[in-house]
């Protein structure tokens, strides 16, 4: 078992799986903060923030979700500088958008850009509403931090582009933790890259929308 798990087919399971609960957990997020566009009150968003804000979930889950973040990156890291090594020699550079999409091929940079967005976001949002200033209601918070007078548009031009390489991530990456598990013949990797783009254009364009729907609307 365990040289399974140290095999580079092991840390790919291992990463696909942590992938799938990403997504999951993306999911989940996109549908809790579309509540600010479907309750002017903030009563609906207050109430699954509410729910989120539970110590079950919040010292269970919590903690959960963030070690999948850390095993993904590190495990993306590994293969990455594993199959940079496994290639010592520079090959002359050939045209690969016959055989493979630009996403497939930049899944580390654009990894690394949505890690550099989710460190701006906890900063932004995660980081004042678990230990700072306790606030009233939770929408309000929202709307102070994307609606900040001097800072508003700015921000929410990074919320719009975090929410364009997050769809490009999990463009690929969808598929691709599929393909990992196991359903790699054609057929079902032709049926997986369309759902997975299905996935990945409803994610961005859902956290698209909020940012610019709480900062011109809102």
């Amino acid at each position: 078992m365990s040289s399974l798990l140290g095999s580079s087919i092991g840390k790919k399971l291992i990463m696909s799986l942590s992938g799938f609960f990403l997504m999951v957990f993306v999911l989940v997020h996109l549908v809790l903060n579309s509540f600010l566009m479907f309750d002017s009150t903030g009563e609906l968003f207050n109430a699954g923030a509410h729910f989120m804000g539970m110590p079950v979930i919040r010292f269970g889950l919590q903690p959960v979700l963030f070690l999948g973040f850390i095993i993904h990156i590190l495990l993306s890291i590994k293969l990455t500088l594993e199959n940079r090594n496994a290639r010592p020699e520079r090959y002359a550079v050939v045209n690969q958008s016959n055989s493979s999409t630009w996403t497939s091929r930049n899944m580390f940079v654009l990894g690394g850009l949505i890690l550099v967005f989710i460190a701006m976001h906890l900063t932004h949002f995660f980081v004042p509403m678990q230990f700072g200033e306790v606030h009233s209601s939770h929408a309000d918070l929202v709307k102070n931090l994307f609606t900040n007078e001097t800072t508003g548009l700015v921000y929410t031009a990074l919320y719009v582009l975090g929410a364009v390489l997050l769809g490009l991530h999990l463009a690929h990456g969808f598929w691709s933790a599929f393909q990992s598990i196991g359903f790699n013949n054609s057929i079902w990797r032709t049926r997986l890259e369309k759902l997975g783009k299905v996935y990945a254009v409803i994610i961005a364009i859902g956290f698209i929308i909020i940012p610019l729907y709480i900062h011109f609307i809102a």
